[in-house]
């Protein structure tokens, strides 16, 4: 079982995502950062970074304002001091490798191991 950092939640908990950056959104601090995945936040988990809980979602083609699926991955990166969670619908499978790439547009600024089940 592995948990996330401070939340209480683990890998396979089901969580609901509100989508802030949605896929072809421009990061909003670095202009050159485009995202292809849609990304968001757990209203009301806060991560160790004082904000809402950033999460990657896997295996969604269209353009989200709200997800709901289970953590299937945590990404920890040693040089920050929050973790990213990867969100896709339940019962979805991406190896490690299929992770890496679909958040490297982002993480490639950043030490980071991959945890997953």
């Amino acid at each position: 079982m592995i948990e996330t950092k401070d939340s209480g939640l683990k890998i396979g908990d089901k969580v609901k995502v509100t989508v802030d950056r949605p896929i072809g959104t421009v990061h909003p601090k670095h202009p050159d950062i485009i995202y292809p995945i849609n990304y968001g936040y757990v209203e009301g988990i806060i991560a160790p970074d004082g904000e809402e809980q950033d999460c990657y979602i896997l295996g969604e083609k269209e353009k989200l304002s709200f997800f709901e699926g289970a953590i299937i991955a945590i990404i920890h990166r040693y040089d920050d001091v929050e973790e990213k969670w990867v969100v896709a619908k339940e019962g979805s499978h991406f190896s490690k490798q299929d992770i890496f790439e679909a958040t490297h547009f982002q993480e490639q600024f950043y030490h980071i191991d991959i945890q997953c089940e």
